[in-house]
């Protein structure tokens, strides 16, 4: 004896096939809730140790003596209305490159123990006392007081104009901000200038826990802000700030304290630039307090970005040969933003998304890129660096000419969008960190 099973192309539910029985016509069958958004309707059984593979519309006969088990399908039910979503595979960000690293000679690291003590003279005073600093509080409302409802009400009601994209790229400066861990980490696996014991006393060690202290500050007072309008999803932000923590940052500095700095000159002066254009945007939609806040995180950026810059400096003074060559590795190898790998659980994306908006809105764009590099190129005085071997020389020629050739691609870019027409332009994002509104590009 045996009965018929056919396979149904139903979307709406999930069945398993606990067995057909001896004497039975009809299939046992445990119907749970589900919804495959990939993959064709069918149904795996398994027969003993052989699989067999049933398609939409198969009809096929088993003895009744057989047990079978269902391993997957789609449903043998049409009309249940059950859903479970079933998450579809995420392009998780993570760095393409090979990973390398101590590739500094001993006699180049031997340098930055002789330049201590220049360390402490020039480089320590660009830190502020913590008594003469800003702190968070001085921005937001004080719970402490009888007025802080009040307060809070009308940060809220001058917070309520800010449009989405705005909000998009504050959130994105704030989840940069945040992952302030990722880039002490890296300064401390820099050659020659780690902090050995995690207290030490060297000029260096010194410099990267106080920068630390000071960055640290920019992501509290973003955060509760952010938190304090109720106009972002601030769970998705917090679990977007712990992916990024978790992933970390390959800088591909090698290890090397002269690719680190060199690094450090430049995104010190991009994040400054971005934290001004937030400022000057959110005095543009009404926000004052919002944009005395980037305008002051941005003034603590550009004081970082000088002393990282006179670093470099130093060492294009002692070895111009090797730091030339370090500029021009390090550019070939593009200054990628910390927050690259940037993810918040969904979009394997998402930091090409802000990085768009960012683009659009003026908060970040690859016009900074080149001007910055041309600034550090001026700043550093690399055309007119003297006595360079072969390898420095085209180092130096490298450098000089990269910002003009930054600048031509990003004008075919831009001329390439405006050719495919304003519905290309006007293609939209959903982001979780504002409740999945979307944003254009």
């Amino acid at each position: 004896m045996a009965c018929q099973v056919a396979v149904s192309p139903s979307r709406s539910s999930f069945a398993m096939l606990t067995g057909v029985t001896a004497g039975s016509r009809k299939l046992a069958a445990a119907a749970t809730a589900g919804n495959w958004r990939k993959g064709g309707a069918f149904m795996w059984f398994r027969r003993r140790r052989k699989f067999f593979l049933a398609g939409v519309g198969t009809v096929f006969r088993v003895p009744l003596n057989w047990t079978w088990s269902l391993l997957s399908c789609r449903s043998f039910r049409r009309r249940s209305r059950s859903r479970v979503e079933i998450p579809e595979k995420v392009n998780v960000p993570r760095h393409r490159h090979a990973e390398v690293t101590h590739t500094l000679p001993p006699q180049k690291l031997e340098i930055f123990k002789t330049l201590e003590k220049w360390a402490e003279s020039d480089l320590l005073p660009h830190l502020k006392p913590v008594d003469d600093c800003w702190q968070p509080q001085d921005f937001l409302p004080d719970p402490t007081s009888e007025s802080f409802h009040d307060e809070v009400a009308e940060l809220r009601r001058r917070s309520r104009d800010l449009p989405d994209d705005y909000l998009v790229c504050l959130v994105g400066d704030l989840v940069t901000e945040e992952a302030l861990p990722t880039y002490q980490t890296f300064l401390n696996n820099l050659d020659g200038i780690r902090d050995e014991t995690g207290a030490s006393l060297t000029p260096w060690a010194v410099w990267t826990r106080a920068w630390t202290a000071e960055e640290n500050r920019h992501g509290d007072l973003l955060n509760k802000y952010l938190y304090l309008t109720g106009r972002v999803d601030m769970r998705k932000i917090e679990k977007t700030i712990q992916y990024l923590t978790r992933a970390g940052m390959d800088f591909r500095t090698e290890n090397s304290p002269y690719s680190g700095f060199i690094y450090t000159s430049f995104q010190e002066r991009a994040t400054s630039i971005s934290h001004g254009n937030t400022a000057r945007l959110a005095k543009a939609h009404g926000d004052a307090e919002l944009a005395r806040i980037c305008g002051t995180i941005a003034a603590d950026e550009k004081r970082h970005e000088a002393a990282y810059a006179k670093i470099v400096e130093k060492l294009f003074e002692v070895d111009p040969d090797g730091t030339v060559l370090a500029f021009a590795d390090r550019m070939r190898k593009k200054v990628s933003m910390p927050a690259c790998l940037m993810f918040d659980g969904r979009d394997g994306d998402l930091f090409a998304h802000f990085s768009a908006v960012a683009q659009r809105v003026g908060v970040y764009t690859a016009k900074d890129y080149a001007d910055i590099l041309q600034f550090l190129i001026r700043r550093w005085k690399v055309e007119e660096l003297p006595g360079l071997s072969p390898e420095g020389r085209a180092a130096q020629e490298f450098l000089c000419g990269l910002a003009p050739k930054i600048r031509r691609v990003e004008e075919r870019a831009q001329a390439k969008a405006k050719s495919k027409g304003a519905a290309a332009a006007a293609r939209g994002i959903a982001f979780s960190w504002i409740f999945d509104r979307e944003v254009q590009l």
